[in-house]
């Protein structure tokens, strides 16, 4: 809560939000990245609504279920970027997070390994604030202060391959590999060329599991259905939530390939039972919303649009990096985006002055754990929404003291029908906003 109290929000329509004293906000950040399908979507109240007044929900616990939550897990198992698929719903990310945690390592006890238990991270890294997804953390601030955590968690530098492959390379009680495709909460780092096939490729020549946290990735926000499609992991497991429902109401879903399902769907004489799930577990009315949300995803082609999309938002955000206060800005991947200040300018306390700023001027948005400003609206922001968010981040910049430090100026007003992206060549401190940087990662169309 500020000094002032708290921003109380009332509605929502879109891109935007509404106080209760009826000023509007452009929503940068889409609620905490979820809010794909935009605020106010009476598609998926009534869902809702309908199916509450059928059975708002059940324990789907031994061979117990609703139809949304079957009907659910078979669209996902359809659209999952690996082979015959199993799905196990959740309550949202960080049950999704501790779920896989104790399903890899039951796996590997199934599998005659049960010396396999270690977790490796990578440094940035956000994996929910449940305990176990907290021990995955390479956010040292989410680390501290909660006592003795999970032993068995390595993190390696969050873009270097060759520290993963040390790792692989001297210890053999490795379970898996998490990794979000891009990171999101740790201060949105796109993924180096070739990075993530690098490290795919040392979990498969290791045996190890690759699981993928696409909590944000998921469901377009990288302008593929998932990140694991935009860049060809075939991921033994992959973990999601906020996109599934636009967080209209909580879920999550682990999709889990054959291989990982295996010991515990195929009855060999002794059957495997995993005790593990959670009270709304495949929640009937939250199934019915994620059913409705996918429904208005793929019939207006959003994941298509956030392609499209995502060089707005990094022509937009990239001339930003020419100012004295701003240390980089990371855009272009997706609907993802982040300006980074300097340490001088975290000292003196520019990140929350910014953000004070960005509110007076209308744009709703936070600080990530490196301090950087987020910026991920929904899929139905416009291309005046975006260059509306590039403008009030240089009008408050301005205003705070920083300076230019080119003699080169872009001007976000003119973002409609005009490129502002300068020439990397120039020197600007603007990383991965446009197919240069990822010519060879461009998604296949889900």
């Amino acid at each position: 809560m500020s000094r002032t109290g708290e921003l109380v929000l009332a509605s929502g329509e879109g891109a935007y939000v509404v106080d209760e004293s009826g000023r509007r906000y452009l929503d940068a950040a889409a609620g905490l990245w979820y809010c794909n399908v935009g605020h106010g979507r009476r598609e998926i109240a009534d869902a809702a609504a309908e199916q509450m007044r059928r059975l708002a929900a059940y324990s789907a616990f031994g061979d117990l279920a609703t139809r949304p939550a079957l009907d659910l897990a078979e669209r996902l198992s359809a659209m999952a970027p690996m082979a015959d698929a199993r799905v196990f719903l959740t309550s949202g990310g960080s049950d999704s997070v501790d779920t896989a945690v104790k399903l890899v390592r039951r796996y590997w006890a199934e599998a005659g390994q049960p010396e396999r238990t270690a977790i490796v991270t990578r440094l940035h890294a956000y994996h929910g604030m449940h305990l176990a997804g907290t021990s995955l953390a390479g956010i040292q601030a989410n680390r501290d202060g909660h006592g003795d955590l999970d032993a068995a968690v390595v993190q390696v530098e969050w873009d270097d391959s060759a520290a993963l492959e040390d790792v692989l390379d001297a210890r053999d009680d490795v379970a898996a590999f998490f990794c979000e495709p891009v990171i999101g909460a740790g201060g949105v780092y796109a993924p180096p060329p070739g990075y993530l096939r690098e490290v795919r490729e040392l979990c498969r020549r290791h045996d190890v599991l690759f699981v993928a946290d696409e909590v944000i990735t998921g469901y377009g926000r990288v302008g593929s259905m998932f990140g694991s499609d935009r860049w060809h992991l075939e991921p033994d497991v992959i973990l999601t939530a906020k996109g599934i429902t636009s967080g209209y109401v909580p879920l999550g879903a682990v999709l889990v390939s054959w291989r990982v399902a295996e010991p515990f769907w195929v009855d060999r004489g002794s059957p495997v039972i995993w005790r593990h799930g959670y009270t709304y577990s495949a929640h009937a009315t939250a199934c019915a919303v994620a059913m409705a949300n996918l429904d208005i995803v793929e019939r207006e082609g959003l994941v298509a649009r956030v392609d499209g999309l995502q060089h707005d938002l990094g022509r937009a955000l990239g001339p930003l990096a020419a100012y004295d206060a701003v240390s980089e800005v990371r855009a272009g991947v997706g609907l993802l985006g982040a300006v980074e200040f300097t340490p001088d300018a975290v000292s003196e306390g520019m990140p929350p002055r910014v953000i004070a700023g960005l509110r007076e001027r209308g744009v709703l948005t936070r600080t990530l754990a490196s301090g950087a400003i987020q910026v991920s609206p929904s899929f139905v922001v416009s291309e005046r929404d975006i260059a509306g968010i590039a403008i009030a981040l240089e009008e408050t910049l301005t205003s705070l003291g920083a300076v230019r430090t080119t003699t080169q100026r872009s001007d976000v007003a003119s973002l409609s029908g005009a490129s502002l992206l300068s020439d990397p060549a120039t020197g600007e401190r603007a990383v991965a906003f446009d197919d240069r940087h990822y010519a060879d990662q461009r998604p296949p169309h889900h």
